[in-house]
């Protein structure tokens, strides 16, 4: 509506893979579709989707090349589940993490890698946090994983609204499109700007002697243990953005809660994957963070759904006992 393009391309990107997204309504009874985000106003700009073939690599360098030739449209590629990234991994080494670095070439191109450990097994639970994590230096991208709507929605709108351009890539969630908590206002999404960092609202600076930092959907199973377990010294703080880290918000942070004896990182991933030991190297020198995980794997993730219950248990056990 302010003008600005949206082209939008994946594997079942019209349907939704998760959850219905409802962008192209397909007409029962002949080959005609409508698309809602097409009809707000008579001037708006076009909003145009594409359901792609499964071939990541010729895709994404294919957007990538339009995110570069039109700076004021929304280019966004969706990968079926993040680990898809892994056929375009030399778009994203060669271009998308460089050649701002290499030829002065700024993009804005979207990356939307659906991630998160819900028990499907290697294939489907991680978009590989730690293989792009390493690939961030001198401002060169944006990494997020939001845990709201208005959140996913600012930092997406702030792509165009800011006089630069840098790729942004999403961890996008799976089951929390149907959680019932994951919801937003409508004045959240109407106003304010995307927060790096969301603070724990119910923590009082002076009581909390634990902190717990986390990234993404294992933030609603731990806000359920505290509601539970009516945790009042433990503050739970969302990391929405892992690259730039936030840094003068940890400090704050780190000032708030100066009483706490504990700050920790808690990651669904294994020790060896995941945002630890990014972390490690960037953040513990201004907290002294120790780590909640699952152990150390050549596998993202267990393919056996009873394994992967159990595991999630324990990281929830370790981070409220005591």
């Amino acid at each position: 509506n302010e003008g600005f393009p949206v082209r939008f391309s994946g594997q079942d990107v019209e349907r939704g893979t998760f959850s219905h997204r409802h962008a192209v309504i397909q007409i029962e009874d002949s080959e005609e579709h409508y698309i809602p985000l097409n009809n707000i106003d008579n001037k708006q700009a076009p909003f145009r989707i594409f359901n792609s073939l499964l071939s990541e690599y010729a895709v994404l360098g294919f957007e990538y090349g339009y995110a570069l030739t039109t700076p004021n449209s929304l280019v966004i590629w969706e990968a079926q589940f993040g680990d898809f990234n892994n056929g375009a991994q030399i778009i994203i080494d060669q271009y998308i993490s460089s050649a701002e670095d290499k030829w002065s070439r700024m993009n804005g191109i979207v990356m939307l890698l659906p991630h998160g450990f819900e028990g499907q097994g290697g294939e489907h639970s991680s978009g590989r946090i730690e293989r792009l994590l390493n690939l961030c230096a001198e401002y060169n991208m944006n990494i997020v994983n939001c845990t709201t709507p208005a959140n996913f929605y600012h930092a997406l709108r702030r792509q165009l609204h800011r006089p630069f351009r840098k790729p942004l890539i999403v961890f996008t969630p799976k089951s929390l499109l149907r959680h019932p908590r994951c919801v937003s206002k409508i004045e959240e999404l109407s106003s304010g700007s995307f927060l790096e960092i969301i603070d724990d609202t119910t923590a009082t600076g002076d009581k909390i002697s634990r902190v717990l930092v986390c990234s993404g959907k294992i933030y609603y199973e731990l806000l359920e243990q505290k509601e539970k377990d009516q945790a009042g010294h433990i503050a739970i703080v969302r990391l929405e953005q892992l690259y730039p880290l936030p840094i003068e918000q940890l400090q704050n942070l780190k000032m708030k809660y100066k009483n706490a004896k504990e700050w920790i990182w808690i990651q669904e991933e294994p020790v060896n994957m995941g945002a630890w030991s990014y972390l490690l190297r960037v953040a513990t020198p201004i907290i002294p963070f120790t780590a909640i995980t699952r152990p150390e794997s050549a596998s993202p993730a267990t393919g056996s759904y009873k394994a992967h219950e159990r595991e999630q248990r324990q990281l929830i056990f370790e981070a409220f006992k005591g």
